[in-house]
């Protein structure tokens, strides 16, 4: 079945999708520091709450998205290949930043909330400045179907 996007449109999804992303956790962070500044421990709860909500709801489901789906076509791709493998590691340190955010309190989930953010930003980027052109750019990389309609990677239209 062939795509309805095409490489640029599918580019552009991926990245605006990440931006979007980005800034929510950013926002979501930034609520949870300030909370935990101004020495509020039931907004710090709350707070906390929504970031790990966010990455329950969103930024696990968007790492195991390209996993599943945009990560095999870079199989086909050599030049990809060793890169993939460093996103992977990425996807392992959010998972246990996440991880460590359930269990932590006060300042220290501040200092993790802002680590998730700058760790998902910088993976982002990877993503965004070099897997996805190189897979784009591919011949035969299939890399615009494999994000087709995939909502935890594109958004919502």
């Amino acid at each position: 079945m062939a795509s309805h996007l095409s490489d640029g449109q599918a580019l552009t999804a991926v990245r605006n999708h990440h931006a979007d992303m980005v800034d929510r956790a950013s926002a979501l962070s930034q609520a949870l520091t300030a909370a935990v500044e101004a020495g509020d421990s039931g907004t710090v709860y709350d707070e906390k709450g929504n970031l790990i909500e966010w990455c329950t709801d969103d930024l696990v489901p968007h790492c195991v998205a390209e996993e599943d789906r945009i990560y095999p076509v870079a199989a086909g791709v050599v030049e990809a290949q060793l890169l993939v493998e460093g996103l992977r590691h990425d996807h392992e340190a959010l998972a246990a930043l996440v991880e460590e955010l359930r269990v932590s309190d006060g300042v220290r989930s501040a200092a993790v909330g802002q680590a998730i953010v700058r760790a998902f930003a910088l993976h982002a980027d990877k993503e965004d400045a070099l897997l996805f052109p190189a897979l784009a750019d591919a011949p035969g990389s299939a890399f615009s179907e494999a994000v087709e309609g995939l909502e935890e990677v594109v958004g919502v239209a």
